[in-house]
């Protein structure tokens, strides 16, 4: 894995990994962005919504600790085999991945700028803010699964 500085924002490589530190990673292309997904998948994978954060692309050290479950035709979610950390969630032809951001050794500087799935989360908590709110439709549309 290439020696990186864990820095934020603009597309910049950022480094992380999973609890047990049997894996580590380098992101590339990571915005200081995050969105939060509210659908009944990352609730029940995460046991709330989950934090993701767009990237361009990732190196893993240790990649033979790192599985994946397949969660949909066209989605995979990836964790540490030791530990069970979550660490990405990608498109299954890999054209879009998006990492947890609990999994980044620093991820104190990101912002929410988006929401997801809004129509499916549960009443008990709302995030503060003025950003954009996407039903289950309106995402999909947006992605190319749905018309």
């Amino acid at each position: 894995m290439p020696e990186t500085d864990t820095v934020n924002g603009n597309g910049q490589a950022m480094t992380g990994g999973c609890l047990c530190g049997s894996v580590k990673f380098t992101a590339t292309g990571v915005g200081g962005d995050h969105g939060v997904c509210h659908c009944g998948t990352c609730r029940k994978w995460s046991g709330g919504p989950t934090m993701g954060i767009h990237v361009e692309g990732m190196e893993f050290e240790n990649e033979d600790n790192v599985k994946s479950y397949v969660s949909s035709d066209w989605a995979e979610r990836g964790f540490c085999q030791n530990c069970g950390t979550h660490l990405f969630y990608r498109l299954r032809d890999r054209s879009m991945t998006v990492v947890w951001a609990g999994a980044f050794d620093k991820n104190d500087d990101f912002s929410l700028t988006s929401e997801i799935y809004v129509d499916s989360k549960p009443a008990g908590y709302n995030f503060a803010g003025d950003h954009p709110r996407m039903t289950e439709y309106e995402f999909l549309k947006s992605v190319g699964m749905a018309e």
